[in-house]
């Protein structure tokens, strides 16, 4: 057990600093480097549990990597891909940890394999949905079976035909996943999606030379006649994920000013800016640029008196993530905020509407849980006390934010998940004037 305590802060949070990179951007930058046929190089890929796994995965598929460690939490990765058709088949189970989009996605690559292989991952993976993946793998021809469909997956060759598939709500990762298959597929994919989700995946490919087109909410994948995707060079942005904890700590600690530099700023990613701003908070944009067909830029927060706002629609789906973090925003913010046509939340990594409700109610937030949301009531002053993570990196994050602005220290149980996502996160706290260390 790693307990984390975080002090009331009496002092404003000041500095400038950089977040590790994009999650959803380095589980997909090693697949498809992997993939490629040439070499790769990748700067600032993130190494944590998640993204690690997704290497691990790769490297036991016979992709070479050569690793490099320029900041302790920011890696540069030589990578030397295969090629489509040169993956090896692994020795045993692929340990996809607790990496959702790590199973999902190498479910796609390796359904079009010639050799058989096993995902499988922790406890807390085995009991996520994988049906949206399989079901749609399976009308493409994949041969996969899983047990009351979830992990782990059993994958055998089978003949990958392209198709038409209108997803029943929008997701980034069984779009990707069905994206990757159709690589290996005879004839286009085509997939419709009923709304805006993450489009990282889209971009790599298209800067691998992959012929793809989008036309409404309809992509098209051609799979490559010569069978070669060409290698990727690629700095990879500060995940917008991780800096939302900063802004929203940023935006609610009293007479603070904090700036993120080089923040990936993806329109399919930045739910949690509109909401935010909608709120009343006080963020800007600086120096904007571009980093393998990603929009980045730094990011400054600062001190603003929130109000409430409602959180439903498009945009929950772009901010889909951020939701633990938001919450802790609205019980600063004068008004009843509500969530709704958040669903998903429910198969993450927990149910992060109900231990969400739960662990913040515990810090004495006006929460109240809805089948598909929740309404939060502010301003309230939060107390201190224990809470848990429950595994759950992004709500031991928000939970740790929540505590800035509590009366009492809080300690947050089975805190060291948060290397999931955001390794670092402590003593980056720390450099802005965070009080909160770890205490066993």
């Amino acid at each position: 057990m790693t307990i984390l305590r975080v002090e009331p802060q009496t002092t404003p949070l000041r500095g400038t600093v950089t977040v590790p990179g994009d999650k959803s951007i380095s589980h997909r930058a090693v697949m498809l480097a992997g993939l490629a046929s040439g070499t790769s190089h990748i700067r600032r890929w993130l190494p944590a549990g998640d993204t690690l796994a997704t290497l691990a995965a790769m490297q036991a598929l016979g992709v070479t990597v050569a690793i490099h460690q320029p900041e302790p939490h920011a890696w540069d990765l030589t990578i030397t891909g295969q090629g489509l058709d040169g993956l090896q088949a692994p020795a045993g189970a692929l340990d996809c940890r607790n990496a959702g989009t790590c199973m999902r996605l190498l479910a796609g690559i390796l359904a079009g394999q010639s050799f058989p292989s096993t995902l499988d991952g922790s406890e807390q993976l085995r009991r996520r949905p994988m049906r949206r993946i399989i079901a749609p793998l399976r009308q493409m021809g994949a041969n996969i079976e899983a047990a009351d469909d979830k992990a782990p997956l059993h994958i055998r060759p089978g003949r990958l035909h392209g198709f038409r598939y209108e997803m029943p709500v929008a997701s980034a990762q069984v779009k990707s996943a069905l994206l990757l298959a159709g690589l290996y597929a005879a004839g286009p994919t085509h997939v419709y999606q009923p709304g805006p989700a993450r489009d990282h995946t889209e971009r790599l490919l298209a800067a691998l030379g992959v012929d793809l087109h989008v036309d409404g909410g309809w992509i098209t994948l051609t799979p490559p006649a010569t069978r070669t995707l060409a290698p990727v060079q690629l700095t990879v942005p500060a995940d917008p994920s991780s800096a939302a904890f900063l802004q929203v700590a940023a935006t609610i600690v009293p007479h603070s000013q904090v700036t993120i530099t080089n923040v990936g700023l993806n329109e399919t990613r930045t739910g949690l800016l509109d909401l935010l701003l909608a709120m009343g908070a006080d963020l800007a944009v600086s120096s904007r640029r571009e980093t393998g067909g990603e929009p980045a830029g730094d990011l400054t927060g600062r001190f603003a008196e929130l109000h409430a706002t409602d959180a439903a629609g498009e945009v929950v789906v772009r901010a889909i993530d951020e939701f633990p973090v938001w919450a802790v925003a609205a019980s600063q913010a004068a008004g009843t905020s509500t969530l709704r046509d958040a669903a998903e939340l429910r198969v993450k990594e927990v149910d992060r509407i109900s231990v969400l409700a739960g662990e913040l109610r515990r810090l004495g937030v006006v929460l109240a849980e809805q089948a598909d949301g929740f309404t939060v009531v502010g301003p309230g002053r939060v107390q201190g006390g224990q809470v848990d993570s429950h595994g759950d990196h992004r709500l031991g994050m928000a939970l740790a934010v929540a505590g800035l602005v509590a009366a009492a220290p809080v300690y947050i149980h089975h805190a060291d998940c948060i290397a999931d996502s955001f390794p670092g996160f402590v003593s980056t706290m720390q450099a802005l004037g965070a009080q909160m260390a770890w205490v066993a």
